[in-house]
Order: C-alpha cells, then sequence, then structure tokens
C-alpha cells in the first residue's frame, strides 16, 4: 500500500471516528440539551444516550433543570414615606421548559434580576418605612406572585422569594436604636415600679393580716382572763357563801346567847379597820345598845340585898 493510500485510509477512519462521536451524546441528570438542526429549533435531548446527525444537528445549550438560588446585590429602594433603604433577595428559581427559557429571553438570569428589581421598588414603594421593616412576608408574597406570573412564559418557575436584609439609613438606624433603649428603659422603669408596688402591697397585706391576728389574740385573751376572773369570783363568792354558811349553822348549832354575839362583834371590828381603803367609820345605831349589853356583860350582878 502506497503513502498515499495510508493516508486517505487514516482519514476516513478519522472522520468515522470523529462522526461519530458526534452522533453518539451523553446528557447528564437533570440536565436538557437544546438541539438545532440547519440554525432552527429541532428537539430537546433528555438525560441519558441520544443520537444527532453529524454536522446538521448542533446543540445550542445546556440547560439545568435544578432549583437554583440566585443571589442578588442590594438595591436603593424609596419608601412611600421618601427614605432610602437598602434591600438584598434571594430568589429560588427553576427551569420547566428548557426551549422557552433558550429562545424567549437571551438571558433569564439577568431578566428574573431586573423584574425582582422593579417589583420590589413597585411593592416597596407603597409602604412606608416601619412597615417594610415588619412586612417581609407580605413583601416575599407579592415578588413571588408577579415574578411567577411573568417568567412564565420564559419556562421558569419561581418557587420562593426572600428578603435576606433591609438595612434603613444610618441616621434612621441609630434612632431606631435610640427609640428601642427609651422602650426598653421604660418598660424596666415600668416593671420596676409595678414590682415595688406589688412588694409594698403584699407588706400592707402582712402587716393587715399581723394587726388583725394581734387584735384577735388579744381579744381572745381579754376573753379568756375575764373568763377565769369571773369564774375565780364566782369560786371565792361560792367558798365565802359556804363558809358563811358553815358559821352560821355553827353558831346556829351552838344557841349562842346575846353575849356571845356582843363579843364576836367587837372582835371582829379590828379586822375591818386593817383595810387601806377603810378611811371612814360608819357607827351603826344599834352600836349603843350593843354597848350597853357588853357593859352588862362585864358589870358583876348586884346581890339581892342591895
Amino acid at each position: 500500500m502506497s503513502v498515499e493510500q495510508l493516508v486517505v485510509v487514516l482519514v476516513v477512519v478519522l472522520a468515522v471516528i470523529f462522526g461519530v462521536v458526534r452522533t453518539v451524546r451523553i446528557i447528564p441528570q437533570a440536565t436538557a440539551a437544546i438541539v438545532e438542526r440547519l440554525g432552527r429549533y429541532h428537539r430537546t435531548l433528555r438525560p441519558g444516550l441520544n443520537l444527532v446527525v453529524p454536522f446538521i444537528d448542533r446543540i445550542k445549550d445546556l440547560i439545568d433543570l435544578r432549583e437554583q438560588v440566585v443571589s442578588f446585590p442590594p438595591q436603593p429602594v424609596i419608601t412611600s414615606d421618601n427614605l432610602v433603604v437598602s434591600i438584598d433577595t434571594v430568589i429560588y428559581f427553576q427551569v420547566t421548559n428548557p426551549k422557552a427559557a433558550t429562545y424567549e429571553i437571551a438571558n433569564f438570569l439577568t431578566g428574573v434580576e431586573q423584574l425582582t428589581v422593579t417589583t420590589l421598588r413597585n411593592v416597596v414603594g407603597g409602604m412606608d418605612l416601619e412597615r417594610t421593616l415588619t412586612s417581609r412576608e407580605d413583601i416575599n408574597t407579592a415578588l413571588r406572585g408577579v415574578l411567577d406570573e411573568a417568567t412564565g412564559k420564559w419556562g421558569i418557575r419561581v418557587n420562593r422569594v426572600e428578603l435576606k436584609a433591609i438595612d434603613p439609613p444610618a441616621s434612621i438606624q441609630d434612632s431606631m436604636e435610640k427609640q428601642m433603649r427609651a422602650d426598653r428603659d421604660k418598660r424596666a422603669a415600668v416593671l420596676t415600679a409595678e414590682g415595688q408596688r406589688q412588694a409594698a402591697i403584699l407588706q400592707a397585706e402582712g402587716e393587715k393580716q399581723a394587726s388583725v391576728l394581734r387584735a384577735r389574740g388579744e381579744a381572745e385573751a381579754a376573753v379568756l382572763r375575764a373568763q377565769a376572773e369571773a369564774e375565780a369570783q364566782a369560786m371565792r363568792a361560792k367558798g365565802q357563801a359556804d363558809a358563811i354558811g358553815m358559821v352560821f349553822r355553827a353558831i346556829h348549832d351552838g344557841r349562842p346567847d346575846q353575849h356571845l354575839l356582843a363579843y364576836q362583834y367587837l372582835q371582829t371590828l379590828p379586822e375591818i379597820a386593817k383595810g387601806e381603803a377603810n378611811k371612814i367609820w360608819i357607827v351603826p345605831s344599834e352600836m349603843g345598845k350593843v354597848l350597853e349589853s357588853l357593859g352588862g356583860l362585864f358589870t358583876p350582878p348586884k346581890s339581892p340585898d342591895t
């Protein structure tokens, strides 16, 4: 075989190998390939082994079908009260139609970013700063609805939209921090005053209960003392009555005469005078008769002859 024939054979073999390589295409999982035939869309290759016509079919793009996360840089947005806030957004989207994502828009990532910025400005432009800072969920829902509707014709489905950060101006942040500190100090003062008030109420209630208990105890003690004193007086009176009764019975049983009674009366007078409160003596009217009886008691009887 001559050199020219060998070169021809090698060229043919290389052409066949190149044609086979261009004919067999392996598409990875979760990926789709757009095939153009003679410059026009022909079909979409699915994951796995695919055959194309070499030199006629051309793979234009490989489209990732997985959910993608794109974080856009902070965007200045003006609120309804003319304050500029910087908002970072994160978009979660997925390509559902590779053909539309390839031919309906030149760069769907740029389109999603710009649509997100304009929609964010429209939504936040109708809110004041306070509502913007406290209504993240409402803003996320509004953004997702607008983006999902607008990107549907691009073959893209927006799954979630998240506001990563909302940064107000530095002066507003300083004012908000001062207000928060003032609110915290106010709440602390209110809690302290409430605690002191509760403590004073509890202390007053404790003192009241203690006073009531002391008064009740003193009243019960006075009642008990009075009952004891009454019982003691009753027992003393009963003892005196019993003694008087016994004396009376003894005197009655002894049948005393007038001289004996007068003598006992004279013995009782010094005992009556011993009391400290006995400053004045009241002499009964019968005292003269008693003395006469006493005189007759100690005077010897006269003889019958005198």
